[in-house]
């Protein structure tokens, strides 16, 4: 699978293709449904499959926008943060994350281009006629059944269908895809995951839910304390879920079984989200190790101790409560129930 970072990279031999645009968080079942089909037309056409993304995602750029403009009227004046200026959903998956799962799908290529002051200004009509038609030569669009797109969203699937129609390419939607009646969704998938439902979120995405990041160095906390951990930054505003799981991790050779915590460390005075996992007997040098670390069962909520004694041994008691999952076979405590999705 090619990736095109921009459209300064765009290509003659980009063009003449099959082609989709989303953020596609999570490429959950009703992002692979629709990725199917566009993979159907890519055949039936003869021309290469194209993901078009965007990096950040609209609504992290203008909830960035909102924070700054909310942070200015409180130096200036006001006492608090502005309703218009809450953080956006936190993200299911990282854009190599994401990268990751499109890779199996057997999509030809993913563009992404950045999203700025600049692309949010693009009236659809232009996205239509330089973008799509000019740069892009496409063939056919498939798209979601909410897709908007252009300046103030201006552009929906009507114009779309009329543009086609006009210009010489086909255009076609997806229906919603749902799961114990409720649609398909990444705000489903976030919901499931807060509540520690990791079988009903794997059921929606297609797979267990996993996060992946490179080992860095850390302030050696663990290791002081006997229970040493790899260290693997977030890089996300905000991380779906947060307590103390037992999971899985591959990048090491054989997967490996560990403890896991996802928060800001409140007992160190921590800020930034981290992810930190306890090996189980492993005591290794993997710093800069590309790791996937996957959820299996949520053992309990982050909180601040008092001491970093009182920390040890709650750490420890997770890590016995981590073996005994794992030596039940990695079946106790978990959400589940439902059946396979179905389109409607």
């Amino acid at each position: 699978m090619e990736i095109i970072r921009g459209l300064h990279n765009i290509r003659d031999r980009h063009a003449n293709c099959v082609a989709t645009i989303g953020n596609f968080d999570g490429v959950h079942h009703g992002h692979q449904m629709l990725l199917a089909h566009l993979k159907a037309k890519s055949e039936e056409l003869g021309a290469p499959s194209l993901l078009i993304t965007f990096e950040p995602q609209p609504r992290e750029f203008f909830s960035a926008v909102r924070r700054a403009r909310a942070k200015v009227a409180e130096d200036g004046q006001s006492g608090g943060q502005s309703r218009s200026a809450r953080t956006v959903p936190a993200r299911l998956t990282r854009f190599r994350e994401k990268v990751h799962v499109l890779r199996g799908t057997g999509i030809d290529r993913v563009l992404c281009i950045p999203f700025n002051d600049r692309t949010r200004l693009i009236p659809a009509a232009e996205v239509v006629e330089r973008f799509l038609v000019a740069m892009l030569g496409v063939r056919y669009l498939v798209v979601g059944d909410d897709f908007q797109f252009g300046r103030d969203r201006e552009g929906d699937y009507a114009m779309l269908k009329e543009a086609g129609d006009r210009l010489g390419f086909g255009v076609s939607h997806m229906g919603t895809l749902t799961f114990d009646h409720e649609r398909v969704s990444s705000t489903r998938i976030r919901e499931a995951l807060k509540e520690g439902d990791f079988g009903l979120a794997e059921r929606l995405l297609g797979r267990p839910y996993s996060m992946m990041g490179r080992v860095v160095y850390g302030l050696q906390i663990g290791r002081t304390i006997g229970v040493p951990t790899a260290n693997i930054r977030l890089q996300r505003d905000q991380t779906p879920l947060e307590g103390i799981f037992a999971v899985t991790v591959d990048g090491l050779g054989p997967t490996r079984q560990g403890a896991a915590s996802i928060g800001v460390r409140p007992t160190v005075d921590g800020k930034e989200p981290l992810l930190e996992v306890h090996l189980l007997d492993f005591d290794e040098d993997i710093y800069g190790c590309l790791l996937t670390v996957t959820l299996r069962w949520k053992i309990r909520e982050e909180r601040r101790f008092p001491t970093l004694q009182a920390m040890k041994e709650e750490i420890e008691r997770d890590i016995e409560k981590t073996r005994a999952f794992f030596g039940q076979g990695g079946s106790f405590g978990e959400g589940g129930g439902g059946t396979s999705p179905q389109t409607v």
